[in-house]
């Protein structure tokens, strides 16, 4: 099963086609949160000095 099956959300995707498996209802609330969860700050990596 994979990217041809229709039957899947990857194959839904592949074909670019909607479906029970992949409905744009589900695809709106993914959207949403993906943009309210706030986003993480990302730190500059440590670096350790080694003894001369």
């Amino acid at each position: 099963m994979g990217r041809g099956d229709k039957r899947t959300e990857k194959g839904k995707r592949a074909r670019g086609s909607f479906g029970n498996i992949r409905n744009k209802e589900q695809l709106k609330a993914r959207a949403i949160a993906a943009k309210a969860a706030p986003k993480k700050e990302e730190k500059p990596a440590e670096i350790t000095e080694t003894p001369a």
